[in-house]
């Protein structure tokens, strides 16, 4: 099939890593041929421009500033990413004939460009749902369901709804709240094909005591890492709260590594206290992040407990896959710790609850949790359930 790919994420190439690259590997290793039509924001001062790369062509879009800058910039970039879009595809693939159109949320408005292109080429339509917008932004208060952005963005929300074939769901918790907020979407389109990663033992692993010892990090003691993003819909002002309880206990170690709207105060929370059991580390490239996390013992994630969509944060899977355990501190519509505790593989608490937290924290440190325990059976979790050949499977399902 020819199959086009509407997304926002940095793709440059099929060789990287992640999981709609690992997605989109698979479908070229099977004989389709694969179409990416992504942005380049005008931070990077190019213009639009096309490349075959590695068994896929690459269309990057020259777009405003839509991600990492000012809620106006990204505003006005996110509203216009549909005519940019739609210009460039019209130009750059014509006379391509796709058979189907994968695309990832956010954002919610590329309607007009998916609907062209599903009515002239006859084509089936998959969206692969990540994000619930414009309901993430009430419950981080961006706006109130009184104001026009509200409306606008929900009209676009339906109407992406509304000419997907299939929608992809991150969780069953996802599928549920899917079915129960449009009720006119046919449940049976509605189903559970998750973030997935490809596993591979190709990777060069650098030795633990060398990584540890680039960051500065001690090699003695029980090291919880939070890797990603650093932004709003982390709530990451609990995650400074655990940092403040644990400062004096020495058989800790805490590793914050990433970027986001809220690294400049968390560095100043860092500058402020000085922490001797905690570091904090910027975005790092995707191979050096994946060594420091395998160096690490336990990973953390932490969701703002405003929420009321049930967010499944994809940087689980690079700790499953590297045998870790998961430490979650979330809102309760999230099912991502139900899930963790059902199988083994991690606690959950809610986001505000810091004794239930630090004693997970302590069990960990004083030997109670067997880390390697549960990290064989969220790795075990992740080759059953969140492999690129299953989430392939549940896609090719349908054709």
């Amino acid at each position: 099939m020819n199959i086009l790919f509407i997304t926002l994420s940095y793709i440059n190439s099929l060789q990287e890593k992640g999981i709609y690259q690992d997605l989109l590997r698979k479908f070229a290793h099977c004989g389709h041929n694969v179409y990416i039509a992504k942005p380049i924001e005008r931070r990077y001062k190019k213009k639009t421009y096309i490349e075959k790369k590695d068994n896929a062509h690459i269309l990057h879009i020259r777009t405003l500033n839509i991600q990492k800058t000012n809620v106006i910039e990204k505003g006005i970039g996110t509203v216009m990413l549909e005519y940019k879009f739609k210009k460039a595809i019209n130009k750059y693939y014509k006379g391509i004939k796709f058979d189907l159109i994968l695309y990832s949320t956010p954002p919610i408005t590329h309607t007009r460009v998916i609907d062209k292109i599903k009515r002239r080429d006859n084509a089936k339509t998959y969206l692969l749902l990540k994000d619930i917008f414009p309901q993430n932004a009430i419950d981080l208060g961006m706006f109130t369901k009184k104001n026009f952005l509200y409306f606008y963005f929900r009209r676009k929300e339906k109407r992406l709804y509304k000419i997907s074939d299939y929608i992809g769901c991150m969780s069953p918790a996802n599928v549920e709240y899917v079915i129960k907020h449009n009720p006119k979407i046919d449940p049976s389109i509605v189903e559970v094909c998750p973030n997935s990663i490809e596993l591979s033992s190709d990777t060069v692993q650098e030795n633990r005591e060398v990584v540890l010892a680039k960051y500065k990090i001690p090699n003695d003691k029980t090291i919880f890492v939070y890797g990603g993003n650093l932004g709003k819909p982390q709530g990451l002002y609990f995650m400074l709260k655990v940092l403040d309880s644990n400062r004096y206990k020495k058989d800790r170690f805490f590793v914050i590594a990433g970027s986001g709207t809220e690294y400049p105060k968390i560095e100043n929370w860092f500058t402020d206290n000085k922490p001797k059991n905690a570091v904090l580390i910027k975005q790092l490239p995707k191979e050096e992040y994946e060594n420091l996390v395998k160096a690490c013992n336990i990973g953390m994630i932490f969701l703002d407990p405003r929420f009321t969509i049930p967010n499944y944060p994809s940087r689980l899977l690079s700790y499953l896959k590297n045998k870790m355990p998961v430490l979650m501190a979330t809102d309760i519509n999230t099912d991502i710790g139900k899930i963790a505790e059902a199988n083994g593989y991690g606690f959950w608490c809610e986001s505000g609850d810091l004794k239930q937290f630090n004693l997970f924290i302590d069990g960990f440190c004083n030997g109670k949790y067997s880390i390697e325990t549960m990290g064989n059976k969220g790795y075990k979790f992740l080759k059953d359930n969140y492999t690129v050949d299953k989430a392939y499977n549940i896609i090719m399902n349908h054709f």
